[in-house]
């Protein structure tokens, strides 16, 4: 069999002679041009890609072009309200302090309030009223779950008067203006006490540091003579400001007292505390009264 005749075609139907072939001999099926396949591919790659970049320039271009008008606009604005960055206060030039005004406070701290017992010291400052009922107020006297019943009161210029003994050239020694006295009572005890009142507290104070003898009690209102003809009793002597007081506590059947005796004590004592009450309130009262009228 020759090559150009008998056999099937591979280019088109069978027995069709291809044209380029004048001859009639047969060739190969077309094959693709891979080389100008891949020449193309990357000519539209590259198009594409200059397309991007090309869009991105413009892109970029036309932002710059805004913000450049922007500023530019920002610059020429002559609106003085409208205040541009560069035109913002320096930190030097910030105020440092709020517009509305803090708390002020006084650099000199308050004068201490008045004590108390500077004016039961002296009599120029102690002018409260001073009397048996101001001392001694009401008829009953209860310090804790005790309870006296108050007898007679009384109120002398003559200190010697009211003391026994060697008291009286005491108080008088040192300037006594007046003795004030009261009598209280509880189950057959009875105790008068007495408040010798001088114009300054250093002559209270010699006065108690110089007493002999003692307070003369006081009987009346119920309350029988007791603590005199030598009877023994129980003695306190105290100052405080310008007063000197004095306690003097017995039995009123006229025992002597020993010191078994609490309840004779426990009523000296609860007597002299309220004493001391007493007179530290006048001081009080009109420390108040200073410290509110100033």
């Amino acid at each position: 069999m020759s090559f150009g005749q008998g056999g099937p075609s591979w280019g088109g139907p069978e027995g069709q002679q291809s044209p380029q072939d004048p001859y009639g001999t047969q060739t190969a099926p077309d094959t693709p041009d891979w080389a100008a396949l891949a020449d193309a591919s990357a000519a539209r790659a590259r198009k594409k890609r200059w397309t991007y970049i090309g869009g991105g320039v413009l892109a970029t271009a036309i932002v710059g072009a805004i913000v450049a008008t922007a500023v530019v606009t920002t610059n020429n604005n002559t609106d003085p309200n409208n205040t541009t960055a560069t035109e913002l206060p320096t930190p030097e030039t910030l105020p440092n302090e709020s517009v509305q005004p803090g708390p002020s406070f006084s650099s000199q701290a308050p004068p201490p309030p008045p004590n108390p017992r500077d004016f039961i010291s002296s009599a120029q400052k102690d002018k409260l009223p001073l009397s048996a009922d101001t001392l001694f107020p009401g008829k009953k006297l209860k310090m804790g779950d005790r309870a006296y019943t108050k007898g007679a009161t009384n109120r002398t210029t003559s200190c010697s008067a009211a003391t026994q003994g060697a008291l009286g050239s005491v108080l008088a020694g040192n300037g006594c203006d007046q003795v004030i006295r009261a009598t209280y009572s509880k189950g057959g005890v009875a105790v008068t006490v007495g408040v010798a009142v001088f114009d300054t507290a250093a002559q209270a104070e010699r006065a108690k540091e110089q007493a002999s003898g003692g307070l003369a009690s006081l009987p009346g209102a119920g309350v029988p003579t007791f603590c005199r003809a030598g009877a023994i009793c129980r003695k306190t002597t105290n100052a405080y400001g310008r007063y000197a007081y004095f306690t003097v506590a017995g039995f009123t059947t006229g025992k002597n007292v020993t010191v078994s005796d609490k309840d004779v004590y426990t009523t000296g004592d609860d007597l002299a505390e309220f004493t001391f009450r007493q007179i530290h309130q006048r001081g009080k009262t009109q420390a108040s009264a200073a410290t509110t009228a100033g």
